[in-house]
């Protein structure tokens, strides 16, 4: 590569993240007035709207993996986008703010505990595409149509739950008057169509020097791409966690992952029929998922809130994972990931 071509490259990365600062303002900015034009509840903006909203480019990544018969390189990119959003965005935030992120009952032992609850309904729908759909000679099964509905049917429970939360919600008396609400659409709608072509380029610019500099597929996907695509969540979490919104920067990560979990990746089954999933490479993935995900569920609910120490353990976990996968990659430790 010249180096013309590598300056071209940055100049990518650096106006399309500058895209995105600008993007998700808009988006974060027109979801809170939204949901107080709609009296919606703090958790219900931060785990729909905010989440699906920043959950945009991994559905994005997904879909474009999925028509280039890779889904395995975006199911792989979700993963690390989850892994990413339950250990870096909580670190981020509560070491950006000057006190303690606040949690409550309702984020711990709703959001939280339905997370988990997707991440085991995704690992079991793998499991069964091994057991009744096998392909090859080793733990590689095929995830067919009626199995991907299985997750989204989930997803459908979620949004059940959190519309009864809604419809049961009394909103504290607000200025309604003072919002325009197709505006605000209008707004919306602007700003995740900056973040969406933002990322693209994002994606590309990164992609590109992972290329040039020999960074192989695995590990530029669960961990630079999945870091680029879980920006708008950082940086939603981070707004929400500054204006002291805590709940709504918490709950936009569950809801977040939630999302990525139970539909971008159904979603990818469905537009190319069926896929082949490496379960031998999807449970020890999982598994770090789960154990961070463990992680942040016990920092949340001690005492309710997340201090910078603990912000501090999260950053901490997740570098230890990439340094795992960096060592993976290299030969360097015992092989847990195959074909990584």
């Amino acid at each position: 590569m010249s180096a013309g071509t590598l300056l071209a490259d940055v100049a990518i990365i650096v106006f399309a993240s500058a895209t995105i600062w600008l993007g998700s303002g808009w988006f974060e900015r027109a979801s809170d007035r939204l949901a107080t034009h709609y009296g919606l509840p703090e958790v219900v903006q931060g785990a729909i709207i905010a989440a699906v909203g920043s959950s945009m480019p991994e559905l994005a990544t997904v879909v474009i993996a999925s028509l280039a018969n890779s889904l395995a390189i975006g199911v792989g990119g979700i993963v690390g986008s989850a892994i990413f959003n339950v250990l870096v965005i909580p670190g981020l935030a509560g070491l950006l703010t000057d006190d303690p992120i606040e949690s409550n009952r309702t984020l711990v032992y709703k959001e939280a505990q339905f997370y988990m609850l997707a991440v085991s309904a995704l690992l079991i729908t793998f499991a069964l595409g091994v057991i009744y759909y096998p392909a090859g000679d080793g733990l590689e099964g095929t995830i067919t149509r009626p199995l991907a509905l299985l997750p989204l049917a989930l997803y459908g429970l979620y949004v059940f739950i959190q519309y009864q939360d809604t419809a049961d919600h009394v909103p504290e008396e607000t200025d309604r008057a003072a919002v325009a609400p197709r505006r605000q659409w209008l707004r919306l709608g602007a700003g995740l169509l900056a973040i969406l072509v933002a990322v693209h380029f994002l994606v590309e610019g990164v992609s590109s020097l992972g290329v040039t500099f020999g960074i192989p597929e695995f590990l530029l996907g669960v961990t630079i791409v999945a870091a680029a695509t879980s920006l708008p969540d950082s940086l939603v979490s981070v707004r929400a966690a500054r204006a002291e919104r805590p709940v709504a920067s918490l709950a936009n990560v569950l809801g977040s992952n939630t999302f990525d979990l139970l539909v971008a990746i159904p979603v990818g089954v469905l537009l190319v029929g069926e896929a082949t999933i490496d379960f031998a490479m999807a449970v020890p993935m999982f598994g770090v998922l789960t154990a961070a995900t463990i992680a942040l569920f016990t920092v949340m609910r001690t005492e309710l809130s997340l201090t910078d120490g603990e912000a501090v353990g999260l950053l901490g976990i997740y570098a230890l994972f990439v340094g795992w996968v960096i060592l993976e990659t290299l030969d360097v430790v015992v092989d847990l990931l195959p074909n990584a």
